[in-house]
């Protein structure tokens, strides 16, 4: 069973000691996604939407890179700084897994990479 760094300029590069994604034994494991703009290096300007928008961005390209797409998402965890904000997220993230999304889990965490509002990342199949 072989392990698969998946490296995509469409998504922003590791900002430490890990990969934009793994591809191992039949499934794609994304690191964790915040609303970095791939081209600068820097948060996407707005609000939890527009983060949460550029996060997923992130991850589709990440699964396109490994040769998958969104609609192959099996579970995807998202980090919120504030939990307040869950309903917010939850309609963009609606927009991207529209029918038969997911398994998921959201939790509110003590703060995130970058200042960021909110962090996504998903397990799919290859």
């Amino acid at each position: 069973m072989g392990r698969e760094v998946i490296v995509t300029p469409s998504a922003p590069a590791a900002i430490g000691p890990y990969s934009q994604g793994i591809k191992a034994n039949g499934f794609v494991f994304t690191a964790g996604q915040v609303g970095l703009d791939p081209a600068t290096g820097q948060l996407v300007e707005g609000d939890v939407t527009d983060q949460a928008r550029q996060a997923l961005l992130n991850i589709k390209a990440i699964l396109e890179a490994a040769g998958t797409s969104l609609d192959k998402v099996v579970k995807a965890t998202v980090f919120l700084k504030d939990i307040n904000d869950f309903k917010r997220v939850n309609a963009v993230y609606a927009e991207f897994f529209a029918k038969d999304p997911p398994a998921r889990s959201a939790f509110q965490a003590a703060a995130l990479p970058l200042g960021a509002l909110v962090e996504i990342e998903v397990i799919a199949l290859a």
